[in-house]
């Protein structure tokens, strides 16, 4: 294995329809051209009582570093993710260690969906699906051309994923599935 290698990490998709947020990740990490693990688990429930659900692309640990200080941040600013999520990406923006980490993430809870970036970015999505990582543009179009037609979240969600898994080499089908609202 070469250290010119990168790391392709994953596909995470975000759809809200009615009351219902459905965040969705494949469990594909990849190395350069080989698959170094297929079940992965990169969507995961955060906050006290487990209702803001929040998936990554990039790498792991980097991942479960931001996810733990956005659980910090949460506890702060109870019940106010959108501040929580900035006060979240000024740290990351300027923070001389958390600066170099290399990840994104979606977060998102009753009201509220967001992507979080190491720019200090917090983009709220302009339609009610979002995505991130390597095949997270396959996984956002199919979503968004299913939106209008399906009625279900989970099955805009599952099925855009399967989109995203037959065309991206760095996206598989063992899918996480992390489910709000009804």
């Amino acid at each position: 294995m070469t250290t010119s290698a990168s790391w392709h990490a994953t596909t995470i998709l975000a759809v809200r329809k009615g009351a219902k947020l459905v965040l969705i990740g494949d469990g594909q990490v990849s190395l350069g051209d080989t698959v170094m693990k297929g079940n992965a688990r990169k969507v995961r429930r955060l906050g006290e009582k487990s209702d803001i659900l929040a998936g990554f692309a990039g790498a792991t640990a980097d991942a479960f570093t931001l996810f733990e200080r956005l659980e910090q941040k949460l506890e702060r600013f109870p019940g106010n993710l959108q501040r929580a999520a900035v006060e979240l990406a000024k740290d990351w923006r300027t923070d001389k260690y958390l600066r170099n980490l290399e990840a994104m993430i979606i977060v998102g809870d009753a009201t509220t969906l967001l992507v979080i970036t190491g720019r200090g970015d917090v983009l709220e999505p302009e339609h009610s699906v979002t995505a991130i990582g390597s095949g997270g543009n396959y996984a956002l179009s199919a979503a968004r051309a299913l939106y209008e037609y399906e009625e279900d979240a989970e099955v805009i969600a599952k099925r855009a994923m399967q989109i995203a898994a037959d065309i991206c080499v760095y996206t598989n089908s063992q899918t996480v599935i992390e489910v709000l609202g009804v």
